[in-house]
């Protein structure tokens, strides 16, 4: 498994203080190790896009990021211009409160308005498990795959707490074998990578990318 670690691996620089010379050092590094994709914010895709020309390594780009309290009309907006600048997948975030409150139509709406904003891209929505209870997490899984979203996400990693091994099993039993679960935030090594795949994820979104696959 840990020869193929990369193809699993979002190579992933969300930090507010991450320059223009940092994601293209991100981008060199994506392709020397093959990573599946770089993970951004929105006003980097360009920069990206040029740093990867000609590569196999994809654009995922977040929306919403990293509260998810952005209004549904500015989440599409969003994932449009990202997908226009050269995105190939998005993170969005969900809105917490709202799946606190259980307003189950507003978060249907606001998912499925991001996924068709990204036309054929794959959007991942991204929980905040740290945030959650048990039954919070079965219903936010539930409505990002009825919305039909491609991916399930643990958290943002700007939050209370990253991807566990707990988490990532509630996920894949909730969501089934036909979308995808990310596990984010924390993982730092080879040995959590590996613990997060044997429990169900398909995707990894970490920094330490380089440090995963060099184990």
């Amino acid at each position: 498994m840990s020869e193929n670690m990369a193809g699993y691996i979002d190579h992933t620089l969300l930090k507010p203080e991450a320059t223009e010379a940092q994601i293209e050092e991100l981008c060199r590094e994506a392709i020397k190790f093959d990573f599946f994709s770089v993970c951004i914010n929105p006003s980097y895709v360009k920069t990206a896009a040029q740093a990867l020309l000609g590569s196999t390594v994809r654009i995922c780009c977040v929306v919403g990021f990293p509260l998810g309290a952005t209004t549904t009309a500015v989440k599409a907006f969003e994932t449009a211009e990202a997908v226009k600048n050269g995105a190939a997948e998005i993170d969005m975030v969900i809105h917490v409160g709202a799946l606190k409150d259980k307003k189950e139509d507003y978060l249907t709406a606001d998912i499925a308005a991001v996924v068709k904003a990204a036309a054929s891209c794959p959007v991942k929505v991204i929980i905040e498990t740290g945030l959650l209870t048990e039954a919070e997490k079965v219903l936010a899984c539930k409505l990002a795959k009825e919305a039909g979203a491609s991916f399930v996400k643990t958290s943002t990693g700007f939050g209370p707490g990253g991807a566990t091994v707990a988490d990532i099993m509630l996920m894949r039993e909730t969501v089934g074998s036909k979308i995808g679960v990310k596990a984010s935030g924390g993982v730092r090594d080879l040995d959590a990578a590996l613990q997060m795949i044997e429990a169900g994820a398909t995707r990894i979104g970490t920094s330490s990318g380089v440090t995963i696959v060099k184990s």
